[in-house]
């Protein structure tokens, strides 16, 4: 059994259900360290962390949502664990790449008990309005326009220039995201979604209910398409309470 070690303990994988957090475009690990201190005792908090971010700021981005998959599935499954439950949490882009990892982790003895995707349309559905191909600050502001949020970074020349070529990559790869097969996964699913959000209609959160041959739940927040930004606790208890109720 694999050992992990997390802030003042170390806990046999085993013991407990990981929550797999998979970014969002131009986010990196460190945008759910917050979410450890809420989970504790619920789960242990463990994030993808792709290249072209954080500690894999050199490396090239992927362009390619199910190539990402593929390629990280064996790092994704040696940090879970031989036999580890699983649930995975994705917001945007990090839904439509949790669902890749889904049908590949079901093939790994990984016990997934549940996907939780955020402020995505169903797989099968492509964004009509689109920023990748977009330079500069054409860019940046339909990025902005769809999210309704910019990271402060962004502001400060030298981390825009680290930071943007891997965010061009991330829509690329999304907006250019068809799923590596047709066939629903068999864990139940929950979506979630801004009430307010301008990027990702209700009708279209609903659109998962058909991605999974197991349950569907949907659930609203006040906000836009970035309301996880402030209710990180809030998500953690959503995701609990539909845990529970799934058992």
């Amino acid at each position: 059994m694999v050992k992990v070690t997390e802030p003042g303990k170390s806990v046999e994988q085993g013991e407990r259900t990981t929550l797999l957090c998979v970014p969002f475009a131009g986010a990196g690990p460190s945008f759910f360290h917050p979410w450890r201190e809420p989970a504790a005792g619920r789960w242990r908090v463990t994030s993808v962390e792709l290249p072209g971010r954080e500690r894999r700021i050199l490396e090239e981005p992927y362009r390619n949502v199910v190539e990402a998959a593929k390629t990280e599935i064996d790092d994704v499954v040696a940090d879970l664990g031989e036999g580890a439950r699983v649930v995975l949490f994705g917001h945007s882009l990090g839904a439509v790449l949790a669902y890749e990892l889904v049908h590949l982790l079901s093939a790994r003895n990984v016990h997934v008990e549940r996907l939780v995707v955020s402020g995505s349309p169903g797989p099968w559905t492509q964004r009509e309005r689109r920023a990748a191909g977009l330079r500069g600050d054409e860019f940046l502001a339909r990025v902005e326009e769809f999210a309704g949020f910019r990271h402060e970074a962004l502001d400060h020349p030298e981390m825009r220039e680290l930071i943007l070529p891997t965010l061009q990559a991330d829509c690329e790869m999304h907006e250019a995201y068809v799923p590596s097969t047709d066939d629903p996964v068999s864990v139940p699913i929950c979506s979630l979604r801004g009430d307010h959000d301008g990027l990702v209609t209700a009708q279209e959160a609903r659109q998962w209910k058909d991605a999974t041959t197991a349950g569907f739940s949907y659930r609203e927040f006040p906000g836009d398409h970035m309301y996880l930004v402030d209710q990180g606790r809030e998500v953690l208890d959503v995701i609990e309470a539909e845990s529970a109720g799934g058992r």
